[in-house]
């Protein structure tokens, strides 16, 4: 008889960018949910959340699309793959052949 034992997997730790993740996720159902009420209410004030929630449901997800983007250009993401000294090393070089012309 064989057992199967569970290998120790290493799970990946709750980051940053996945709470946001799963604060949008839940955001978003609940916007659905809200715009699918508001649209069977039949009450006058009905019109306007159902606006609101409409408009949110894309706001909500732009604004986290932009958030994502921002925090991944601050942390350095998508920057080129050289060190600092390498940068001033060739900002130096660039400089030196602008002063020769």
């Amino acid at each position: 008889m064989m057992r199967t034992e569970k290998k120790d997997e290493k799970k990946a730790p709750w980051t940053a960018r996945r709470i946001v993740a799963l604060v949008g996720i839940l955001l978003l159902v609940g916007l659905y949910a809200s715009t699918l009420v508001f649209a069977l209410l039949n009450r006058p004030y009905a019109k306007g959340l159902l606006m609101g929630a409409v408009f949110c449901t894309i706001a909500v997800p732009v604004l986290l699309y932009a958030m994502t983007m921002v925090a991944g250009h601050l942390k350095g993401k998508g920057a080129p793959d050289r060190t600092p000294d390498e940068a001033a090393e060739e900002a130096s070089e660039d400089a030196s052949v602008k002063d020769r012309s």
